[in-house]
C-alpha cells in the first residue's frame, strides 16, 4: 500500500483525487490532507507517508521552500509536485530542490497521477510529456533536431530518443515492443552510466556532453 499526503489549497481537487484513488486504485491510500505548508508540517508530526503530492502554489509557503524542507527533514519520503504552473522558471526551480517528479494539472488526469505515484515509488522519476518538452525547450531553443551518438547500446539510444520526444514509459514500451519493467531497467542503466537520477537530467546531460548532438 502506498500512503499519500495531499497538499493543495483547493478542497475540490483534494476530494476528487481521494475519491479517484478510493474507487480505482486499491494500492494507493490518502493518509492525510493539508491546505497549506504549515498544515502539512503539523500533519507530519503525527502522520507518516510514502509520498507527498505537493501543489507548487500555496497561500502561506511556496513550493520550492516546502520541497527543500521536506527533502531535508524527511529524506525517505518522495515528493511529487502537482501544479497548474508549468512555467520553465517554476519547473527548473522545483527540479533544483531534488523532487522526484512533476505532474501538470492542465494536461493530466487521475490515471496519470496514479501512474506518476507508482513510477516514483518504484525508484524512478516522473515527468509528463508536456513537462519534459518545456524543460527541453530551455536547453534546445531554436534547434531543429537532436541526434544520439554511439556511446550507448542501440536499445538505450532508442529509449533516450523516445524520452527526448516526450513519450512516457508505457508509450515507450509499446513503441519498442517491450515491457514497462524493461523500459525502466534501461533507464536505470542509463542513469547509472551518467551518474544522474532522472530523465530531465539525462537529456540535459546528454545534450551538454554530446551524447545527444544538437544540430541547427
Amino acid at each position: 500500500m502506498i500512503n499519500v499526503i495531499l497538499v493543495d489549497d483547493h478542497q475540490l481537487f483534494r476530494a476528487g483525487v481521494k475519491l479517484s484513488f478510493q474507487t480505482s486504485c486499491p494500492d494507493i491510500r490518502v493518509a492525510g490532507e493539508a491546505d497549506c505548508g504549515r498544515a502539512l508540517f503539523a500533519l507530519l508530526r503525527t502522520t507518516t507517508a510514502d509520498i507527498v503530492l505537493l501543489d507548487v502554489n500555496l497561500p502561506d509557503m511556496d513550493g520550492v521552500t516546502i520541497a527543500r524542507r521536506l527533502i531535508e527533514e524527511y529524506p525517505a519520503m518522495k515528493v511529487l509536485a502537482v501544479s497548474a504552473d508549468n512555467s520553465a522558471q517554476t519547473l527548473q526551480a522545483m527540479l533544483d530542490t531534488g523532487i522526484n517528479g512533476f505532474v501538470s494539472k492542465q494536461h493530466s488526469d487521475f490515471d496519470v497521477l496514479a501512474e506518476a505515484i507508482r513510477t516514483v515509488m518504484s525508484g524512478l522519476e516522473y515527468f509528463g510529456r508536456d513537462i519534459s518538452s518545456i524543460l527541453l525547450g530551455v536547453y534546445a531553443a531554436k534547434k531543429k533536431s537532436m541526434v544520439i551518438t554511439n556511446e550507448f547500446t542501440e536499445r538505450e539510444r532508442e529509449v533516450i530518443t523516445l524520452c527526448r520526444d516526450g513519450l512516457l514509459g508505457k508509450e515507450i514500451a509499446i513503441r519498442l515492443g517491450i515491457t514497462l519493467n524493461t523500459v525502466n531497467t534501461h533507464k536505470k542503466n542509463i542513469f547509472q552510466k551518467l551518474g544522474i537520477n532522472n530523465t530531465v537530467e539525462m537529456l540535459q546531460y546528454a545534450m551538454k556532453n554530446g551524447i545527444i548532438r544538437v544540430e541547427s
